[in-house]
């Protein structure tokens, strides 16, 4: 063993350690060691037996060593019937805005419950290269987030932003503290051309102007030019909201947002903005008045509210598996119109008392399905903004209709090409028919079988397949699933709690 492979090995396990929130001490405990003995390890200068490496990734939950080393797999064996209780998981969405706004703050910001998906871990890394100490507190996903003096763009580790479109909603927050600096193109799901011209000419009444050139995002900002009259959005985008409610929480004037999102991560950002002290009112409408302070230093504790997407997702899967199965803590406000739409297919199920969440604002329920006989809707499926049928719900009507008597349709009119991926569900037998690149048709009720299936390039199409093959006789494999560890955390571990059968593994 090289002694550059060595300290490959040690930054590593240096790094899982960190993400772990423990320090050389206690890992040496766990491992019944010496803390001299970690330090040794980390820096690369200790020989490591594969018993060793082995005991160390036990200890830190990670895989610090993997044969092959390619992508993770899943094989799912079918078909299932799902039952028990789970629990809905913080927002990934809501986790994505609160790492972005906490460089809005100086102080500590520590954030209850964060979805640890790889979503979250690119934007940590991206904000580490900055200088901002990350730390998970507890095995509850804790997370606190001290920000430096000053940032360090010059470091920004440009491989991560690259794998998040949320990079983008970094400018909010920069355009303050900074005359000039660059963010690399951001990436992530691969849903069509998505312009960012609406995040630009949102951002410009606040003296922002960004050049988009060699891979990078070019921004310069002229802090004498101010918002003059309110800033009306071209598209009720959430991104481009949470961009421009970033950049009015550090202006010291009032800034009102019209045609805002408001949508549930947005409601999370305004909550966790009131908490610095900034004024946000008009919560859950679409025009936002904000009154900024000109500079935050604060020491603030949020709880982000659970995902309704999440949440949609474990109702499909009890659904197409016809499961009985109580989904806890569902943030009803955001699925009032997605639970309508299926009680007029047919869909049987209870719903609790309304409770509070973490959060102190958003209204959450436990749901308890029922096996039901579904009917196509008389009309189309469609997506409009909150309070509408949220845009990434409607991928899992796709897997609901297909086993559902009758046909319907989907218009899914925001992504150039989202559609598409739907058709996947053919290689299982499903009967979905491409009209255009944004509309399908699904014929139903659908007899899945297992195949064996490449995840499709975008998330919520990707959990739709793997939700198929829960009601698939027989075997079926879904390759390359790095793309659902995007946005889900341990999604195959807690649909295996269920009953599911699903088994993860890489080609050696």
């Amino acid at each position: 063993m090289s002694a550059d492979y060595k300290g490959r090995i040690g930054n590593l396990i240096r790094d899982a350690r960190k993400h772990r929130g423990l320090t050389q001490h206690q890992l040496a405990d766990l491992l019944a060691t010496s803390q001299s003995a970690i330090n040794r390890i980390e820096k690369g200068h200790q020989n490591l037996s594969l018993e060793m490496l082995a005991r160390i990734g036990a200890a830190l939950d990670s895989e610090i060593v993997a044969l092959g080393g390619g992508p993770t797999h899943l094989r799912v064996t079918g078909p299932t019937t799902l039952s028990g209780s789970i629990d809905v998981k913080t927002s990934k969405n809501a986790g994505v805005a609160l790492l972005c706004a906490s460089l809005l703050n100086r102080g500590r910001t520590t954030l209850r419950k964060v979805a640890r998906i790889e979503e979250v871990n690119r934007l940590l890394e991206v904000l580490n290269s900055l200088g901002v100490h990350t730390r998970w507190l507890n095995s509850d996903n804790d997370l606190e987030i001290i920000p430096p003096k000053e940032l360090e763009l010059d470091h920004i580790n440009e491989e991560a932003a690259r794998r998040t479109r949320s990079i983008i909603m970094f400018l909010g927050p920069l355009l303050h503290r900074l005359d000039t600096f660059d963010l690399p193109y951001a990436g992530g799901c691969d849903l069509g051309t998505r312009t960012v011209e609406p995040h630009m000419s949102a951002l410009r009444p606040f003296g922002l102007e960004v050049k988009a050139t060699d891979g990078s995002y070019h921004a310069q900002v002229n802090a004498a030019i101010e918002p003059q009259r309110p800033i009306v959005l071209t598209e009720r985008g959430d991104t481009v909201t949470e961009n421009v409610l970033m950049a009015a929480a550090l202006h010291p004037g009032t800034t009102v947002i019209r045609n805002a999102s408001s949508n549930y991560m947005v409601q999370d950002l305004c909550f966790y903005l009131q908490k610095l002290g900034v004024q946000v009112e008009g919560i859950g409408t679409t025009t936002l008045t904000v009154t900024g302070l000109a500079e935050i230093d604060v020491d603030v504790d949020y709880a982000p509210s659970e995902d309704p997407i999440e949440a949609m997702s474990l109702l499909a899967a009890a659904i197409v598996t016809k499961s009985s199965i109580t989904i806890r803590r569902a943030p009803i406000e955001f699925l009032e119109i997605e639970l309508a739409t299926l009680e007029e297919m047919g869909f049987q199920y209870s719903r609790s008392a309304e409770y509070v969440a973490a959060n102190g604002n958003t209204r959450l329920v436990d749901l308890t399905t029922k096996p039901s006989d579904l009917h196509a809707p008389l009309d189309k499926i469609h997506p409009m903004p909150f309070p509408g049928l949220n845009i990434d719900n409607l991928p899992f009507f796709a897997v609901i209709a297909a086993v559902a008597n009758g046909q319907t349709l989907l218009h899914d009119w925001v992504y150039e090409n989202r559609a598409i991926y739907l058709t996947e569900l053919n290689k299982l037998g499903g009967q979905v028919k491409l009209l255009d690149p944004h509309r399908v048709m699904i014929e139903g009720p659908t007899h899945f079988s297992g195949t064996e299936i490449v995840c499709p390039p975008a998330l919520r199409p990707a959990v739709v397949v793997l939700l198929a093959m829960l009601a698939s006789k027989g075997t079926s494999v879904l390759r390359s699933t790095y793309v659902i560890h995007r946005g889900y955390e341990d999604l195959a571990e807690r649909l295996n709690l269920l009953g599911a059968n699903i088994e993860p593994f890489r080609d050696i």
